[in-house]
């Protein structure tokens, strides 16, 4: 609020002299409004930017017709769910049809309360933001299994089960990881996490105890991609298999609302990753060095910038992967993600209680961040190869 407020004086200095309650409800309201317009407008902009990034994977040119370059095509989409009629079968429970995806929604768009945009810019500064975020993430879980059970559907039930099984065994490793940077930082706030990466891009926690922290946090963003449903971990929404999967009996706003709600809870995982990772909204340059442009803060602009990337890197792998199997699903949960997640709780308490490398191992300062940079750039690589074997391929095909 005062951080909102020194900024709209500063900007409008006659709103200062406005009755303290229009004040405190524009103070109040625009932030709103900036949050509710970003959750809106933000699957829109992931939709069209999947859609074009499939197509150049895939050797196509995706959207085209409405607007140019397509730019219009995924809005026309929108109304068009916004105003088809919504379809009921015949033998659905209504109310937990039309219940389900509000719940989905609710889980997936709460976590933001807790999301800091800025030092001072943030709905709710938690002292337990860490465990609010993974709880209250678990709601959607409730939601995708009402959505199979009220749609009398046996693909829909399939899909709301696999969709239990799936994002509850990968919640375990996901929370076990939670508490490695935690661990570091002593706090279970999202502010005090973003605080102890200050200082510019060689402090911030994916470049500190390699190969520790760049494995915690490859590990923790798989979990995260698992409980968005994202391929290669789709198993929920396995079209060849199960039609769509829980919302296969949804239509018209309903079906946007799972939509918007998976779209949503990439941008969760992408920012909370960025936060307990990458620096959150702190610059990567040294010195704070454009961490704000004159009176305007820049913090909202670096995180948005990360989680974009991340999202970026979910597409991406999307189309470069082919679906697992439920059997290869289970088994990167139980017999890969979490026992990494166990031995490095364990080590790296070991090591935060250790006065000699309670700040990180002493190459960390010099040699920690290259080869971080260079165990990722050669990840990258390997993915450009697979993306080329794909393309070539699909010409082949085509030809």
């Amino acid at each position: 609020m005062d951080v909102t407020y020194e900024l709209l004086v500063r900007l409008v200095p006659a709103l200062a002299d406005l009755p303290s309650w229009l004040v405190v409800a524009i103070v109040a309201g625009l932030p709103a409004l900036a949050c509710f317009g970003f959750m809106g407008v933000g699957p829109v902009v992931y939709v069209y930017a999947e859609r074009k990034i499939s197509g150049f994977m895939q050797d196509r040119l995706g959207p085209m017709r409405v607007g140019k370059w397509g730019l219009l095509q995924t809005i026309a989409d929108t109304f068009k769910l916004l105003f088809k009629e919504a379809i009921y079968p015949k033998a659905v429970d209504r109310k937990l049809f039309i219940l389900a995806p509000l719940i989905v929604c609710t889980g997936a768009f709460l976590p933001l309360v807790v999301v800091p945009w800025g030092a001072r810019l943030q709905a709710a500064d938690l002292n337990v933001g860490v465990f609010f975020v993974a709880a209250i993430s678990s709601l959607s879980v409730v939601g995708l299994i009402m959505a199979g059970w009220a749609s009398n559907n046996k693909y829909a039930l399939f899909g709301g089960m696999r969709s239990a099984a799936q994002i509850v065994s990968y919640e375990i490793p996901a929370v076990m990881l939670l508490l490695v940077p935690v661990m570091i930082a002593g706090s279970m706030s999202l502010q005090d996490l973003v605080a102890v990466q200050a200082g510019g891009l060689q402090n911030w926690l994916l470049f500190r105890y390699f190969p520790l922290m760049p494995i915690a946090f490859v590990a923790f963003f798989v979990a995260g991609m698992a409980e968005c449903n994202r391929t290669p971990f789709d198993i929920p929404e396995a079209e060849s298999e199960l039609v769509a999967g829980f919302h296969t009996e949804y239509s018209g706003f309903f079906f946007a609302m799972f939509m918007m709600a998976e779209y949503t809870e990439m941008f969760v995982i992408s920012a909370v990753t960025s936060v307990l990772f990458l620096g959150g909204f702190l610059t990567p340059f040294p010195g704070g060095w454009l961490q704000a442009l004159g009176p305007v803060p820049l913090g909202w602009f670096w995180l948005i910038l990360k989680a974009w990337s991340l999202i970026f890197v979910m597409m991406w792998l999307r189309w470069t992967l082919p679906r697992m199997r439920v059997d290869q699903l289970m088994h990167v949960a139980w017999k890969v993600l979490l026992p990494i997640a166990f031995a490095l709780v364990i080590v790296m308490g070991g090591l935060v209680l250790w006065p000699a490398t309670a700040n990180g191992f002493p190459w960390d300062r010099y040699f920690g961040w290259p080869l971080t940079v260079l165990l990722f750039g050669f990840l990258i690589v390997v993915m450009v190869r697979a993306l080329r074997w794909n393309r070539r391929r699909a010409q082949e095909l085509a030809a």
